[in-house]
């Protein structure tokens, strides 16, 4: 995977990523939306990461839920929102990163993806889920979430 080249960097400058709401829609529980853990923390989180060259920021929101979850589906809608955080870097330094998010109507959960061994994921209602993220822009975007058909 290819991924763009930014400028930015410094630790002060945001980057942008792209994020993927993972949702389905069940006539028990309603809509619900997976969570996947980090790798580093492992707190809860949407599948997401940097841009990535010759994709659309939705196609590679769509990427990242593959990889990171196992997720087969499609982009099913406009951008949700955007949030932001600060990313952990490999050298301990912080870099603000601002989050586009991008709904994803999951298909089929795969058991076999890039990340299995190192992240968890489980499906949320909406309200839930926005209780367990720990940036509160991606809770607000998480709480207001109804998909058409539910």
């Amino acid at each position: 995977m290819k991924k763009v080249e930014q400028t930015g960097g410094s630790g002060t400058e945001a980057m942008a990523q792209t994020g993927a709401l993972c949702y389905r829609v069940t006539k028990k529980r309603g809509p619900e939306v997976l969570l996947v853990t980090s790798r580093d923390t492992g707190r809860w989180v949407i599948p997401k990461g940097w841009l990535m060259k010759d994709r659309s920021p939705a196609e590679a929101a769509l990427r990242e839920a593959f990889e990171e979850a196992g997720v087969e589906g499609q982009v099913a809608g406009d951008l949700l929102g955007l949030y932001t955080y600060d990313k952990v870097m490999a050298d301990k330094s912080t870099q603000p990163c601002i989050v586009s998010v991008f709904p994803v109507e999951v298909a089929r959960l795969r058991g076999d993806f890039p990340e299995r061994c190192q992240r968890r994921r489980r499906w949320f209602r909406p309200a839930k889920a926005a209780r367990k993220v720990a940036e509160p822009e991606l809770g607000a975007i998480l709480a207001a979430f109804a998909p058409q058909g539910a």
